[in-house]
Protein backbone atom coordinates (compact mmCIF):
# COMPACT_ATOMS: atom_id res chain seq x y z
CA UNK A 1 0.00 0.00 0.00
CA UNK A 2 1.51 3.31 -1.07
CA UNK A 3 2.63 5.52 1.79
CA UNK A 4 2.60 2.76 4.40
CA UNK A 5 5.72 1.75 6.30
CA UNK A 6 5.22 -1.50 8.20
CA UNK A 7 8.55 -1.03 10.00
CA UNK A 8 7.29 1.96 11.97
CA UNK A 9 5.37 1.48 15.24
CA UNK A 10 1.58 1.55 14.87
CA UNK A 11 0.02 4.52 16.65
CA UNK A 12 -3.18 3.52 18.45
CA UNK A 13 -4.35 5.90 21.15
CA UNK A 14 -6.64 8.83 21.77
CA UNK A 15 -10.39 9.45 21.86
CA UNK A 16 -12.94 6.92 20.76
CA UNK A 17 -14.64 7.71 17.45
CA UNK A 18 -18.36 7.03 17.87
CA UNK A 19 -20.53 6.73 14.75
CA UNK A 20 -24.21 7.10 15.61
CA UNK A 21 -26.46 5.09 13.29
CA UNK A 22 -24.06 5.08 10.33
CA UNK A 23 -25.72 4.02 7.10
CA UNK A 24 -23.20 2.70 4.59
CA UNK A 25 -20.51 0.12 5.25
CA UNK A 26 -18.24 1.93 2.81
CA UNK A 27 -18.41 5.07 4.95
CA UNK A 28 -17.48 3.11 8.07
CA UNK A 29 -14.49 1.66 6.24
CA UNK A 30 -13.32 5.07 5.08
CA UNK A 31 -13.69 6.35 8.64
CA UNK A 32 -11.45 3.51 9.85
CA UNK A 33 -8.87 4.42 7.23
CA UNK A 34 -8.91 8.08 8.27
CA UNK A 35 -8.49 7.07 11.91
CA UNK A 36 -5.54 4.84 11.13
CA UNK A 37 -3.89 7.63 9.10
CA UNK A 38 -3.71 9.81 12.20
CA UNK A 39 -3.14 7.34 15.01
CA UNK A 40 -6.67 6.68 16.31
CA UNK A 41 -7.83 3.11 16.80
CA UNK A 42 -10.98 2.89 18.93
CA UNK A 43 -14.09 2.79 16.75
CA UNK A 44 -17.56 2.49 18.31
CA UNK A 45 -20.66 1.87 16.19
CA UNK A 46 -24.20 2.60 17.36
CA UNK A 47 -26.67 0.37 15.55
CA UNK A 48 -25.32 0.62 11.98
CA UNK A 49 -28.15 0.47 9.46
CA UNK A 50 -26.73 -2.30 7.28
CA UNK A 51 -25.55 -4.46 10.17
CA UNK A 52 -22.14 -5.55 11.37
CA UNK A 53 -19.64 -6.96 10.47
CA UNK A 54 -19.56 -5.54 6.95
CA UNK A 55 -17.52 -6.77 3.98
CA UNK A 56 -17.93 -3.35 2.32
CA UNK A 57 -16.50 -1.65 5.38
CA UNK A 58 -13.56 -4.05 5.44
CA UNK A 59 -12.78 -3.36 1.77
CA UNK A 60 -13.09 0.43 2.10
CA UNK A 61 -10.84 0.45 5.18
CA UNK A 62 -7.86 -0.20 2.88
CA UNK A 63 -5.99 -2.40 5.36
CA UNK A 64 -6.87 -0.45 8.50
CA UNK A 65 -7.66 -3.89 9.92
CA UNK A 66 -6.69 -3.06 13.48
CA UNK A 67 -9.48 -0.47 13.56
CA UNK A 68 -12.20 -2.47 11.77
CA UNK A 69 -11.54 -5.77 13.54
CA UNK A 70 -11.69 -4.19 17.01
CA UNK A 71 -14.76 -2.01 16.39
CA UNK A 72 -17.34 -2.25 19.19
CA UNK A 73 -21.07 -2.44 18.55
CA UNK A 74 -23.70 -0.71 20.73
CA UNK A 75 -27.49 -0.57 20.64
CA UNK A 76 -27.78 3.01 21.88
CA UNK A 77 -25.68 6.16 22.05
CA UNK A 78 -26.09 6.19 25.83
CA UNK A 79 -24.35 2.80 26.01
CA UNK A 80 -21.59 3.93 23.66
CA UNK A 81 -20.58 6.87 25.88
CA UNK A 82 -21.34 5.34 29.28
CA UNK A 83 -17.70 4.67 30.27
CA UNK A 84 -16.30 7.96 28.94
CA UNK A 85 -15.33 10.97 31.05
CA UNK A 86 -15.61 13.66 28.38
CA UNK A 87 -17.36 13.71 25.00
CA UNK A 88 -17.52 16.09 22.04
CA UNK A 89 -20.44 16.14 19.60
CA UNK A 90 -19.81 17.24 16.02
CA UNK A 91 -22.41 19.30 14.20
CA UNK A 92 -22.60 21.83 11.39
CA UNK A 93 -25.87 23.34 12.62
CA UNK A 94 -26.20 26.57 14.56
CA UNK A 95 -26.72 25.55 18.18
CA UNK A 96 -25.27 28.57 19.93
CA UNK A 97 -26.25 28.80 23.58
CA UNK A 98 -27.01 25.12 23.65
CA UNK A 99 -23.52 23.99 24.68
CA UNK A 100 -20.00 25.47 24.43
CA UNK A 101 -18.88 25.41 20.79
CA UNK A 102 -15.21 24.78 20.03
CA UNK A 103 -13.08 24.87 16.90
CA UNK A 104 -11.44 21.56 15.93
CA UNK A 105 -7.97 22.65 17.07
CA UNK A 106 -9.21 23.76 20.48
CA UNK A 107 -11.21 20.56 20.85
CA UNK A 108 -8.19 18.44 19.99
CA UNK A 109 -6.03 20.26 22.55
CA UNK A 110 -8.70 19.67 25.19
CA UNK A 111 -8.84 15.98 24.30
CA UNK A 112 -5.06 15.71 24.44
CA UNK A 113 -4.96 17.32 27.86
CA UNK A 114 -7.61 15.00 29.24
CA UNK A 115 -5.94 11.99 27.62
CA UNK A 116 -2.68 12.93 29.34
CA UNK A 117 -4.54 12.87 32.68
CA UNK A 118 -5.79 9.34 32.01
CA UNK A 119 -9.38 10.29 31.18
CA UNK A 120 -11.41 8.38 28.60
CA UNK A 121 -12.76 10.62 25.85
CA UNK A 122 -14.81 10.33 22.70
CA UNK A 123 -16.19 12.22 19.70
CA UNK A 124 -19.74 11.70 18.44
CA UNK A 125 -20.48 11.76 14.71
CA UNK A 126 -24.05 11.60 13.43
CA UNK A 127 -25.88 10.04 10.53
CA UNK A 128 -24.68 10.77 7.03
CA UNK A 129 -27.84 12.65 6.06
CA UNK A 130 -29.19 14.20 9.24
CA UNK A 131 -26.35 14.27 11.76
CA UNK A 132 -26.96 14.07 15.50
CA UNK A 133 -30.27 14.75 17.20
CA UNK A 134 -30.59 17.25 20.06
CA UNK A 135 -31.04 14.34 22.43
CA UNK A 136 -27.78 12.77 21.29
CA UNK A 137 -25.90 16.07 21.51
CA UNK A 138 -27.21 16.43 25.06
CA UNK A 139 -25.05 13.41 25.98
CA UNK A 140 -21.90 15.36 25.07
CA UNK A 141 -20.04 17.91 27.16
CA UNK A 142 -19.23 20.32 24.34
CA UNK A 143 -19.77 20.82 20.62
CA UNK A 144 -17.11 20.95 17.93
CA UNK A 145 -17.90 22.50 14.57
CA UNK A 146 -15.81 22.97 11.45
CA UNK A 147 -15.05 26.29 9.72
CA UNK A 148 -16.54 25.49 6.31
CA UNK A 149 -18.15 27.43 3.49
CA UNK A 150 -21.58 28.37 4.92
CA UNK A 151 -23.10 28.06 1.47
CA UNK A 152 -21.87 24.46 1.24
CA UNK A 153 -21.29 23.25 4.78
CA UNK A 154 -21.99 19.55 4.33
CA UNK A 155 -19.11 17.19 5.06
CA UNK A 156 -19.33 13.47 4.51
CA UNK A 157 -18.72 11.22 7.48
CA UNK A 158 -15.16 10.22 6.63
CA UNK A 159 -14.18 13.84 5.95
CA UNK A 160 -15.43 14.94 9.35
CA UNK A 161 -13.60 12.13 11.12
CA UNK A 162 -10.44 12.82 9.13
CA UNK A 163 -10.45 16.50 10.12
CA UNK A 164 -10.73 15.71 13.82
CA UNK A 165 -8.19 12.89 13.56
CA UNK A 166 -5.75 15.27 11.87
CA UNK A 167 -6.20 17.86 14.61
CA UNK A 168 -5.60 15.13 17.18
CA UNK A 169 -2.35 14.12 15.51
CA UNK A 170 -1.18 17.75 15.40
CA UNK A 171 -1.42 18.00 19.20
CA UNK A 172 1.33 15.38 19.51
CA UNK A 173 3.79 17.38 17.42
CA UNK A 174 6.51 19.47 18.99
CA UNK A 175 6.07 22.11 16.29
CA UNK A 176 4.01 22.79 13.18
CA UNK A 177 7.00 21.74 11.05
CA UNK A 178 7.10 18.25 12.51
CA UNK A 179 5.39 15.31 10.84
CA UNK A 180 5.02 11.67 11.74
CA UNK A 181 7.32 10.79 8.84
CA UNK A 182 10.57 12.09 10.25
CA UNK A 183 13.74 11.04 8.48
CA UNK A 184 15.77 8.31 10.13
CA UNK A 185 18.72 9.74 12.09
CA UNK A 186 21.90 10.19 10.06
CA UNK A 187 25.44 10.24 11.37
CA UNK A 188 26.97 13.67 10.73
CA UNK A 189 30.03 13.69 8.48
CA UNK A 190 33.41 13.99 10.18
CA UNK A 191 36.13 16.34 9.06
CA UNK A 192 37.93 13.28 7.69
CA UNK A 193 34.88 12.53 5.55
CA UNK A 194 34.85 16.10 4.25
CA UNK A 195 38.58 16.10 3.54
CA UNK A 196 38.20 12.89 1.59
CA UNK A 197 35.45 14.51 -0.46
CA UNK A 198 37.60 17.59 -1.11
CA UNK A 199 40.56 15.47 -2.26
CA UNK A 200 38.33 13.30 -4.43
CA UNK A 201 36.62 16.22 -6.19
CA UNK A 202 39.83 18.21 -6.64
CA UNK A 203 41.72 15.24 -8.09
CA UNK A 204 38.89 14.53 -10.53
CA UNK A 205 38.83 18.16 -11.63
CA UNK A 206 42.63 18.40 -11.80
CA UNK A 207 42.78 15.44 -14.14
CA UNK A 208 40.37 17.20 -16.50
CA UNK A 209 42.12 20.57 -16.47
CA UNK A 210 39.38 22.37 -14.55
CA UNK A 211 41.67 24.67 -12.58
CA UNK A 212 42.75 27.16 -15.23
CA UNK A 213 44.65 29.39 -15.16
CA UNK A 214 46.84 27.64 -12.58
CA UNK A 215 47.48 30.91 -10.76
CA UNK A 216 43.82 30.99 -9.78
CA UNK A 217 43.78 27.41 -8.51
CA UNK A 218 43.96 28.31 -4.76
CA UNK A 219 41.02 30.68 -5.05
CA UNK A 220 38.98 28.18 -7.08
CA UNK A 221 39.69 25.48 -4.49
CA UNK A 222 38.62 27.79 -1.67
CA UNK A 223 35.35 28.58 -3.47
CA UNK A 224 34.73 24.91 -4.16
CA UNK A 225 35.29 23.93 -0.53
CA UNK A 226 33.01 26.73 0.65
CA UNK A 227 30.22 25.31 -1.52
CA UNK A 228 30.81 21.72 -0.36
CA UNK A 229 30.84 22.60 3.35
CA UNK A 230 27.66 24.68 3.28
CA UNK A 231 25.07 21.82 3.29
CA UNK A 232 26.35 20.14 6.51
CA UNK A 233 26.46 16.73 4.85
CA UNK A 234 25.88 13.47 6.64
CA UNK A 235 28.39 10.66 6.22
CA UNK A 236 25.92 8.82 3.98
CA UNK A 237 25.46 11.84 1.72
CA UNK A 238 29.20 12.18 1.25
CA UNK A 239 29.42 8.50 0.25
CA UNK A 240 26.68 9.12 -2.32
CA UNK A 241 28.51 12.10 -3.83
CA UNK A 242 31.81 10.25 -3.96
CA UNK A 243 30.08 7.29 -5.55
CA UNK A 244 28.83 9.59 -8.30
CA UNK A 245 32.31 11.00 -8.84
CA UNK A 246 33.79 7.49 -8.95
CA UNK A 247 31.26 6.47 -11.58
CA UNK A 248 32.09 9.50 -13.72
CA UNK A 249 35.79 8.72 -13.29
CA UNK A 250 35.48 5.08 -14.28
CA UNK A 251 32.99 5.27 -17.14
CA UNK A 252 32.43 7.48 -20.16
CA UNK A 253 29.67 8.01 -22.70
CA UNK A 254 31.57 5.73 -25.07
CA UNK A 255 32.11 3.00 -22.44
CA UNK A 256 29.22 3.27 -19.95
CA UNK A 257 28.85 1.03 -16.96
CA UNK A 258 27.93 -2.52 -17.94
CA UNK A 259 29.24 -2.09 -21.50
CA UNK A 260 32.78 -3.39 -21.10
CA UNK A 261 34.69 -0.65 -19.30
CA UNK A 262 38.49 -0.74 -19.41
CA UNK A 263 39.99 -3.46 -17.26
CA UNK A 264 41.77 -0.98 -15.01
CA UNK A 265 38.43 0.66 -14.12
CA UNK A 266 39.31 4.01 -15.72
CA UNK A 267 37.79 5.90 -18.60
CA UNK A 268 41.15 7.30 -19.57
CA UNK A 269 40.33 10.83 -18.46
CA UNK A 270 41.59 10.47 -14.93
CA UNK A 271 42.21 8.05 -12.10
CA UNK A 272 39.94 7.04 -9.24
CA UNK A 273 41.27 8.10 -5.82
CA UNK A 274 38.40 6.54 -3.85
CA UNK A 275 38.76 3.05 -2.50
CA UNK A 276 36.16 0.79 -4.15
CA UNK A 277 35.06 -0.77 -0.88
CA UNK A 278 33.98 2.60 0.53
CA UNK A 279 32.77 4.49 -2.53
CA UNK A 280 31.34 2.34 -5.29
CA UNK A 281 28.72 3.18 -7.89
CA UNK A 282 26.52 0.47 -6.34
CA UNK A 283 26.71 2.10 -2.93
CA UNK A 284 25.82 5.49 -4.32
CA UNK A 285 22.54 4.09 -5.62
CA UNK A 286 21.45 2.37 -2.45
Amino acid sequence: MAGTNSERPLLAEGPAIILVHPQLGENIGMVARAMANFGLAELRLVNPRDGWPSEKAQAAASRADHVINQAKLYETTEEAVADLNFVYATTARDRYGYKPVRAPGVAAETLRGRFAKGEKTGILFGRERTGLTNEEIALADEIVTFPVNPAFASLNLAQAVLLMSYEWMKTSMVSEDQTSFQALPQQPATKTDLQGLFDHVEEALDSRGYFRPLAKRPKLVDNLRAVLTRPAFSATEIRVIRGVISSLDRFSRETPRGAGAPADGRSGAGRNVASPETVSPDESES
